[in-house]
Formats: structure tokens, C-alpha cells, sequence
């Protein structure tokens, strides 16, 4: 049983239970005791999204971090695939991202990496939830073994130079025009001068934080200004970022978005094509579409399906040799580059398709029909509404329904008090009648 952590770190409402000050401070003290091994000096790097409440939370967990003898590097607003990158290049013990990714400027949250750049398991999170909940008084350190606090120079750079290796060399962005929205959020100086530096010309939106703009109406889950500036300037291609930067979403020249699914179905084939995988497939979850299923398997690949959240897409990936994964949402994770999700690297895999080919993004992107998807997204304010015996027999009845000819997934959200009812099939009206019928179950039993 988890208290605090869900499947993407922890994440709440700033300033309300988990995400406050004090807890801040003992997810410092806990994840320092829990990882640190030996006598020498450990280091801890930090860094955040644009939200404002990323400050309370930034001097909270140094203070954690520091009471029990770990020196801390502030990056300061940077990607989380950069804090991921970073505590392998700097040796770090720790990875900290103050982030609550897509979510609104109200909630924050806090993503753990350990020193080989990788999410936390399970069981390291269990340990840090167990050592919170001690009296860690007798732990702290004293005199000089307290940890000491810096700013890290030159953290946006560092980053840049990392994902501009990521091209192919032999290829340029020269005459591509593009629109990158940073979602006001972590990516909002790196990603455009990542893609000028590349020789693109880039029209830049959602690149103005003040503290409260985050995810507002831009970035990867509000694309309307983004589909509207790629037709205004009549742009090559639309990159819609989160508010961490770990996901994306493409826009085509003619406006029309293009998921993780399909990103998937083309990094798939052309890694296929240059014999760059390591297994013969793509790793996805659960809620990913059965067109991009059918698609894989009509070019000899198979789809391996993991629960929802990109820590267990690369969990599954590690395990089992592959270095390709993601989920329909943007999170993108190529494994030869980046321990987690990138959107940026992502995006410039695909730029690299599209100049190789010398087609339209159009062209590239849509590479099969997505069967039809439903997702409705039902909030509760208590319960485990998911255990009323009316809900169980609607998500029975609703499988019979479908049967072989659709999947449906009813699960609960691990960032949100929502539970999520996806149906899919090639019946668009059964499968509509299907989820609707759940989700009423979920809200009366809410």
C-alpha cells in the first residue's frame, strides 16, 4: 500500500496534503538515507518546472537533503529527461524533478531518479515512504557533515549539446518551418534553440512563464493554439511539449494531430528498416490504440503492453531488451539515448524521418487507422468506487459486449482523484453505449 507515491512520483495540489513544505522536507531526509551507500560526499541535483510554487518546494527539499549530509546542484528550470541526463553526467546519487508535468499550476510534484538515471522501483519508493514516516531525528547530520547547496551553471547548454547529438549528423532542419509550443513550462528556452541550432526556422509559442501559465490553454493536452499558429504560418510541422517536457505531440502541415501511437509506428518501422531495434517490437501500455497493434504486427513486430505510466514501459523495455517504448499520450522513451521519456529527442527522431524522406510530416505520421477509441475520465471524492458491486457488473457486462472485436480498460488514475473508463472496437456506437454505461455506474457509486 502506497501513501504517497503514485505511478509518476508524488503530485498533489501545492501547499495541500502531500505537496507541502514539511512533507517536501522529509522526501529529502527519506531519499538521501534510503540511497546513500559508503562514506563519501553524495550529491543530489534539482531541478524544475515554471510553476510558482516550485520555489517552496526547490528550499524545502534541500533543506531535506542537506540535514542528512547530501550536497545539492540546482539546476534550476530544465526538461525532466534533462535532470534524468545530468545525475549520470554530474555522478549524482540522486535525480530530483519538481514537476507536476501536465497538470494544472495549481498542483506540483516531486519524480525520483536514481544515479543510473532511471525512475525509482517500487520497492526503493516503499523503503522512502517507510523511512517518512520515522523519527529521522537521531539520523541528521551535524558540524561538517552537513550537506552544502549550489547553483549548476550552464545546465540549458549542457542539455542542448546532449539532444543535438541525438541527429543524424548527415541531415540538417535547414527549410523546415516550425512551430514549437513549450507549454509554458521546462522546455520553454531549450527546445527552440535546440531546433534553430539544428538550421530550422522556429515560431515560438507558449515560451513566456510567469508562475501560473503553465499547461494553460497550450502544450500537448490544449493543441488549439498550436493547430492554429502551424496553419497561420503555414509551418512544416507542430510540436506540442508538456509542462516537464517529457512528452509531445506532433502536428502535421495540415493541423491535424498526431498521438504517441502513431510516433510510435514510425520510429518502430524506421528503427525496423535501419535494423536499429534490439527486439522484434514496441512497447506500449495498455490504453495504447489496437490500430497501432494490427499496424505492428502487418510489419512483423509485436506490441508488448505494460500498466499505465512510462516508469513501467522502460521497467518492461530493461527487462526484456527492447529500446523502444511509450504511451498513446507523447511519452516517448529510446532507450539508446534517454532513460525516460523525451519529447524533444522524440521530435527530432521524427524531423529525421521526415527529412530523410523528403515527405510531408502528413505523410510520414499517419501510418494506420486508429480503431475507435473512447476515454471518459470520471472524478470521485472518496471511496474505492471501482469495488461497488454495480460498477463490477457494468465493466463485466460491458466485456461481454465488446468481446473479441474490442479491449476495455477501467482503471484509476494514479495523479488524479479519476477514475478512467476507455472502450475501443470497431463498433464506434456499441463502444460509445459501452463506456457510457460504466462511467454512469462509476458516478452514482462516486
Amino acid at each position: 500500500m502506497r501513501t504517497f507515491f503514485g505511478t509518476d512520483g508524488i503530485r498533489g495540489q501545492a501547499n495541500r496534503w502531500p505537496m507541502t513544505p514539511d512533507i517536501a522536507l522529509k522526501v529529502g531526509m527519506a531519499t538521501g538515507l534510503a540511497l546513500l551507500n559508503g562514506e563519501q560526499q553524495h550529491r543530489v541535483v534539482i531541478g524544475k518546472d515554471t510553476r510558482l510554487s516550485g520555489y517552496m518546494i526547490e528550499n524545502a527539499l534541500v533543506a531535506g537533503f542537506t540535514a542528512v549530509g547530501v550536497d545539492v546542484f540546482l539546476l534550476g528550470p530544465v526538461p525532466t529527461p534533462g535532470v534524468a541526463m545530468l545525475t549520470r553526467s554530474l555522478r549524482a546519487d540522486i535525480g530530483v524533478m519538481i514537476s507536476a508535468s501536465h497538470n494544472p499550476y495549481e498542483d506540483n510534484g516531486i519524480k525520483i531518479f536514481g544515479a543510473d538515471g532511471f525512475k525509482l522501483s517500487d520497492e526503493v519508493e516503499l523503503e522512502i515512504e517507510r523511512l517518512m514516516q520515522e523519527d529521522l531525528t537521531k539520523r541528521l547530520a551535524t558540524g561538517a557533515d552537513i550537506g552544502r547547496a549550489q547553483r549548476l551553471d550552464g545546465v540549458r547548454d549542457r542539455y542542448i549539446e546532449y539532444i543535438k547529438r541525438t541527429f543524424p549528423r548527415n541531415l540538417s532542419l535547414e527549410g523546415l518551418r516550425i512551430v514549437i509550443d513549450c507549454a509554458n513550462g521546462a522546455g520553454y528556452r531549450v527546445a527552440p534553440d535546440a531546433l534553430w541550432e539544428l538550421g530550422a526556422e522556429v515560431v515560438k509559442i507558449g515560451n513566456q512563464p510567469n508562475g501560473t501559465n503553465i499547461n494553460t490553454d497550450c502544450g500537448s493536452t490544449s493543441l488549439g493554439q498550436v493547430r492554429a499558429k502551424v496553419q497561420e504560418v503555414r509551418a512544416d510541422i507542430g510540436i506540442a511539449l508538456d509542462g516537464d517536457a517529457d512528452r509531445l505531440i506532433v502536428i502535421d502541415e495540415k493541423g491535424q494531430p498526431v498521438d504517441g501511437d502513431q510516433l510510435l509506428a514510425v520510429i518502430g518501422s524506421s528503427w525496423q528498416n535501419a535494423e536499429r531495434l534490439t527486439a522484434p517490437g514496441v512497447v506500449a501500455t495498455i490504453m495504447s490504440n489496437l490500430g497501432l497493434e494490427r499496424y505492428l504486427d502487418g510489419i512483423g513486430l509485436s506490441l508488448a503492453r505494460t500498466r499505465v505510466g512510462d516508469r513501467y514501459v522502460v521497467e518492461h523495455m530493461r527487462a526484456n531488451g527492447y529500446n523502444v517504448g511509450g504511451e498513446q499520450s507523447g511519452h516517448i522513451v529510446l532507450s539508446d539515448y534517454s532513460t525516460t521519456g523525451d519529447g524533444l529527442l522524440a521530435a527530432l527522431e521524427i524531423l529525421s524521418v521526415v527529412v530523410a524522406s523528403g515527405r510531408t510530416v502528413s505523410e510520414v505520421c499517419h501510418r494506420f487507422e486508429p480503431v475507435p477509441q473512447i476515454l471518459k475520465n470520471v472524478r470521485y471524492s472518496g471511496g474505492k468506487p471501482l469495488e461497488d458491486d454495480i460498477v463490477i457488473r457494468a465493466i463485466d457486462t460491458g466485456r461481454d459486449r465488446l468481446g473479441n472485436a474490442g479491449r476495455l480498460v477501467v482503471r484509476p488514475s494514479g495523479t488524479e482523484p479519476l477514475i478512467r473508463v476507455m472502450g475501443e472496437g470497431d463498433d464506434a456506437i456499441l463502444v460509445q453505449e459501452v463506456v457510457d454505461d460504466i462511467a454512469t455506474a462509476v458516478t452514482k457509486a462516486a
